[in-house]
């Protein structure tokens, strides 16, 4: 704590997580472990098939790899944090931690949407010009969209986290929350808040509007490319190209706007840990069984690995 004046300045945090109840703790940490293990093997374990298998060497699975990889880095911003809270009676965090935290969760939050807009574009040209999809979707191309989403992910983070932690906090220094978020940074802030929400608004609404515009260009255009095919088993296998990236989108979308289209007023502590849930636990969890479960290639690329692997034993 810091004194300026008649108001103490908040320098440290303390978080206080999911529940206080001992007995609550080890269950939720006995199931984030398991999440959190599970989210690693399946997330490294599609990395792997698609690097083994040379027919996985197309545009589409190079963005799903980059996808995998990057949820286990997102995950891993929150969880081992979740675990060291179950465990552990300090719940402390300090400023700068707070900051450095909030940072990498803009920073691949931002990229996320970013690289789901890119897929969704992938699909675009795999399904309306399926003859010109290696021409049009070259390796070179791929990289730089995918250092052009971490690009802009990272640059917004800076700003959204200088936006927030510009503001001085005050008073009571308890984060009722499993991390650090903006709606109980903003509910501790001394200064006045009309400026940051102007400012964090205009952040997400710009990037918002271009990810979704670029989403929905693209998945018009596929639903155009899809009326015109003839054959209904064409049209399964087009729409079935593309189910597994509409399920992503909507699962990390729908919960993203709805913690952040309402104003910090509207915000209350619970709903916002089981809210946050699905884009910070959930949504990593699942998307390596959602573009591997139902999908033909995955499943024998791991046929394949998997023959390779007791043929050498």
């Amino acid at each position: 704590m810091e004194v300026e004046g008649n108001r103490t300045l908040v320098t440290d945090f303390i978080v206080v997580g999911f529940t206080s109840d001992p007995f609550l703790r080890i269950i939720l940490f006995v199931l984030f472990l398991v999440s959190y293990t599970l989210t690693l093997m399946g997330n490294l374990g599609l990395m792997a098939l698609i690097y083994l298998d040379s027919h996985l060497h197309t545009p589409m699975y190079f963005f799903v790899g980059n996808l995998s990889f990057l949820d286990i880095w997102y995950s891993s911003v929150y969880t081992p944090r979740i675990l060291s809270d179950c465990v552990s009676r300090n719940k402390h965090m300090s400023l700068a931690g707070c900051a450095a935290q909030f940072f990498f969760s803009a920073g691949l939050a931002y990229s996320e949407c970013f690289l789901l807009a890119f897929m969704a574009y992938d699909r675009f040209v795999a399904i309306c010009n399926p003859l010109r999809y290696t021409t049009a979707m070259p390796k070179k191309l791929c990289v730089q969209l995918v250092v052009g989403a971490y690009a802009a992910g990272f640059a917004n983070a800076i700003a959204h986290t200088g936006n927030i932690f510009r503001l001085r906090f005050c008073g009571n220094s308890v984060i009722n929350h499993y991390f650090c978020d903006a709606p109980p940074l903003v509910k501790m802030a001394c200064d006045d808040t009309r400026v940051y929400e102007l400012i964090q608004n205009a952040i997400i609404g710009c990037n918002v509007l271009a990810t979704t515009a670029v989403i929905l260009s693209s998945y018009i255009g596929i639903v155009g490319a899809i009326v015109c095919i003839h054959s209904s088993a064409g049209r399964r296998k087009a729409f079935f190209t593309c189910s597994a990236h509409l399920v992503s989108v909507t699962l990390f979308y729908g919960s993203i706007l709805i913690m952040y289209s309402r104003s910090n007023s509207q915000h209350t502590p619970n709903w916002d840990k089981a809210n946050a849930l699905f884009y910070t636990v959930v949504n990593p969890l699942v998307n390596p069984f959602i573009y591997s479960l139902r999908n033909k290639d995955v499943k024998a690329a791991f046929k394949k690995v998997w023959g390779r692997f007791l043929a050498h034993e």
